[in-house]
């Protein structure tokens, strides 16, 4: 076994591999860009390496850097965790050749599985069913029109090269084809430098089910599947284990077929064959096909280390070390079932924007396993995946499991960015989930309720004003009498969909009266809590003039009314930035006429485009930004002329 590992990752996974090390007695290694020179990983890890500055391109894609650290620091063997240089054939190759080991598949295994258009081909000739779709070279765009329509629309373009939803567009109808490839393929070369695609027949009830492989590179098996159907963008939200509805002879149909397609490439280590499943009539052994393998730990295993109790890492560690698979498939049992949320630094109702910022209160729901790399005091840069944690549930039927996980979601508390845990809480309470008829189209069909912003009520503001005036603490409002008469004093709050003056009117010891609009909230603190009109407060976190209600995630400023002006609102001429992002591309300059709705500025962020378009008809003032510049969140990207 190893003495030593470095792990070429950041964030949670690094944080996860520490700690299965730790627990086998393996000293771990990590690497850190600056940016991440205070993280967790660095922080939990036996010793660190500085690799480079921020970018991914200077630090955790600098396979040369990372490999001399592993050489300098004693470590025999890399983990790369997901993402960053995971699936890098090359990078398996040159950490062989530095006479390393490299704790997953080989170079040849992972090529085989890269290009989506040849991993299906393969998988074709080794008897996995394979989605109808072109998989060619040519991609000249006349031919790719074509076989789309061979094909019949609606289709799904892909990027070749492609993962986590990035470079791919569904297209309905031959109308739209042009500008759905064209989009595919830039999003394409940006994320991965390869912008080839291929196309796929579109399923109309289509749910994302994936098996879970484990090779030792000539034999493999199967920890049996997990369902990832709830997705927004092709990008998994939750995930569940075993799949609902599932029926023995469909799990030993798709087990078979991902161990003959881990085989079939002579796969060593941990990874996941991915299927599309038709569930328009149930889940039958005809209606499932190969979508692609990913070579590599992922995201949601802890979902299937739940149900098997199995840790793959130390799984992964054992068999790279050169001991045979650690189990049978006749070995392994389903217990239970568990459920896994994925945690996100986004502002949903903004369109699920990253989110950046520094985290003053972390606290996770009781009975949960969190896997997380961030701690309070820690900082969500806009460099990197804005990922918090994965909050995990087992229970011993789905009903259990869901319901733990509804629970575990209502006792997270997040103060100091902004994120997706109401989403989340409320995507657990979807008919659609509890019920088990889960497909990936859910979440864009109920979309707007899902992601509608938290309503704020009365009590909830007079929560806010209070901590914001400092009378939370309670036993000395009485303070604010004099000459026997109350005094009065105003906070005045902001929050992201409103604001508010608040009078505040201590009544007596622990009461006080807060105004505002024509409502009054009375707050009564009683055997130490405080109840505004008879409900209990929320938890809550506060610092410096900023209050977070953690049970809604709702974030209130109390603000300087004589500083009142320094708060500034974009207005209908200028087009603001509305998360830091790089430009790629200034679609308008001045003096050019725009329609409303039309593309202005193309901005890049965590590896995907957001499009700014006009709000209004109107004549371009300037620009202030070009192509190549970086922006921060509130950033004047373009004004338009007053009033033209």
């Amino acid at each position: 076994m190893f003495k030593t590992i470095l792990i070429a990752n950041r964030g949670e996974i690094a944080v996860r591999v520490i700690r299965t090390a730790r627990a086998m007695g393996i000293r771990s290694v990590a690497v850190h860009s600056d940016a991440d020179a205070g993280a967790m990983h660095v922080r939990l890890a036996d010793h660190a390496v500085r690799i480079g500055p921020a970018p991914v391109a200077e630090s955790y894609l600098d396979g040369a850097a990372i490999i001399a650290a592993a050489k300098s620091t004693g470590a025999e063997a890399i983990h790369p965790g997901y993402g960053f240089l995971s699936e890098n054939p090359d990078f398996v190759e040159a950490v062989a050749a530095a006479g390393l080991s490299f704790i997953g598949p080989s170079a040849e295994a992972i090529r085989a599985m890269g290009l989506k258009g040849a991993a299906k081909a393969l998988m074709s000739a080794a008897g996995v069913p394979v989605v109808p779709g072109y998989h060619g070279e040519d991609q000249d765009p006349q031919l790719l029109q074509a076989e789309a329509g061979r094909i019949g629309y609606p289709v799904l373009v892909k990027a070749v090269a492609g993962g986590g939803g990035k470079g791919m567009r569904l297209d309905a109808n031959a109308e739209g084809f042009a500008e759905a490839q064209a989009s595919a393929r830039a999003e394409a070369r940006t994320a991965f430098g390869n912008d080839a695609v291929l196309i796929e027949k579109f399923v109309q009830n289509p749910r994302h089910i994936e098996v879970q492989v484990f090779g030792d590179g000539t034999s493999a098996l199967h920890l049996f599947e997990r369902d990832c159907s709830l997705q927004r963008r092709h990008q998994k939200v939750i995930e569940e284990a075993p799949a609902p509805g599932m029926t023995a002879k469909m799990r030993e149909a798709m087990g078979a077929a991902a161990v003959r397609a881990a085989e079939a490439i002579g796969y060593k280590g941990a990874g996941t064959v991915e299927f599309i499943v038709d569930g328009s009539d149930g889940l039958r052994p005809d209606r499932f096909w190969f979508m692609e393998m990913n070579t590599r730990l992922q995201v949601e295993h802890p979902v299937t280390e739940a149900i098997t109790g199995i840790d793959l890492v130390e799984w992964q560690l054992r068999v790279a070390a050169g001991e045979p698979l650690p189990a049978r498939q006749d070995d392994l049992r389903i217990n239970g079932h568990a459920f896994e949320a994925r945690l996100y630094a986004e502002d949903v109702p903004a369109g699920f924007l990253p989110a950046t910022g520094q985290v003053t209160h972390l606290a996770f729901g009781a009975g949960a396993r969190a896997d997380t790399g961030v701690a309070a005091g820690d900082a969500v840069s806009p460099w990197y995946d804005p990922m918090i944690a994965k909050i995990i549930v087992h229970g011993a039927d789905r009903a259990g499991a869901l319901q733990k996980l509804a629970l575990a979601l209502a006792g997270t508390g997040i103060a100091g960015v902004t994120t997706n845990r109401s989403f989340l809480a409320r995507l657990a309470a979807h008919p659609g989930l509890v019920s088990g008829r889960v497909d990936t189209g859910l979440i864009g069909r109920d979309l707007a309720a899902l992601a509608a912003p938290v309503a704020v009520t009365p009590p909830m503001v007079a929560q806010a004003a209070l901590m914001a005036a400092g009378l939370d603490a309670g036993g000395d409002a009485a303070r604010g009498f004099a000459l026997w008469q109350p005094l009065n004093w105003a906070v005045e709050l902001l929050w992201d969909s409103g604001e508010a003056r608040v009078l505040l009117t201590p009544t007596g010891p622990d009461s006080v009266d807060l105004g505002f609009g024509e409502r009054v909230v009375q707050a009564r603190r009683r055997a130490g809590h405080w109840r505004f009109d008879g409900a209990a407060a929320e938890p809550a976190h506060g610092l410096g003039r900023v209050v977070t209600l953690l049970g809604s995630g709702v974030r209130f400023v109390s603000a300087d009314p004589l500083d009142r002006e320094s708060i500034g609102h974009s207005t209908g001429d200028q087009i603001r930035a509305p998360m830091p992002g790089l430009v790629r591309e200034v679609a308008a300059q001045a003096g050019q006429k725009v329609t409303a709705g039309q593309r202005l500025v193309v901005l890049e962020a965590m590896k995907m485009e957001h499009v700014l378009r006009a709000p209004r008809d109107g004549v371009v003032a300037l620009t202030s930004v070009s192509a190549g510049d970086q922006v921060e969140a509130g950033d004047v990207v373009l004004e338009l002329e007053a009033g033209a």
